[in-house]
């Protein structure tokens, strides 16, 4: 499992894919967080999970990217 999480290429795939998906006529993400920096006036409990669903793929590469970022200064 640590291999999965850790594999950049398939986190960078994800985000690709499961991300950005639907990709017309905007990135599904992107009008969910556009919604909810617009104060997330009648959000459902399922715009939420899509939100958490579409943005896992970014956390994940956010997290590796710190790690990487971590390990380079720590000189390993």
């Amino acid at each position: 499992m640590k291999e999965f999480i850790n594999n950049w290429k398939l986190i960078i795939l994800l985000c690709l894919t499961l991300g950005l998906a639907p990709f017309f006529p905007e990135p599904h993400i992107v009008g969910k967080l556009k919604w909810i920096f617009g104060g997330a006036k009648g959000m459902a409990f399922m715009d939420w999970f899509d939100v958490v669903l579409h943005g896992f793929p970014f956390i994940l590469l956010i997290r590796v990217i710190i790690i990487k970022v971590v390990n380079l200064k720590a000189g390993k």
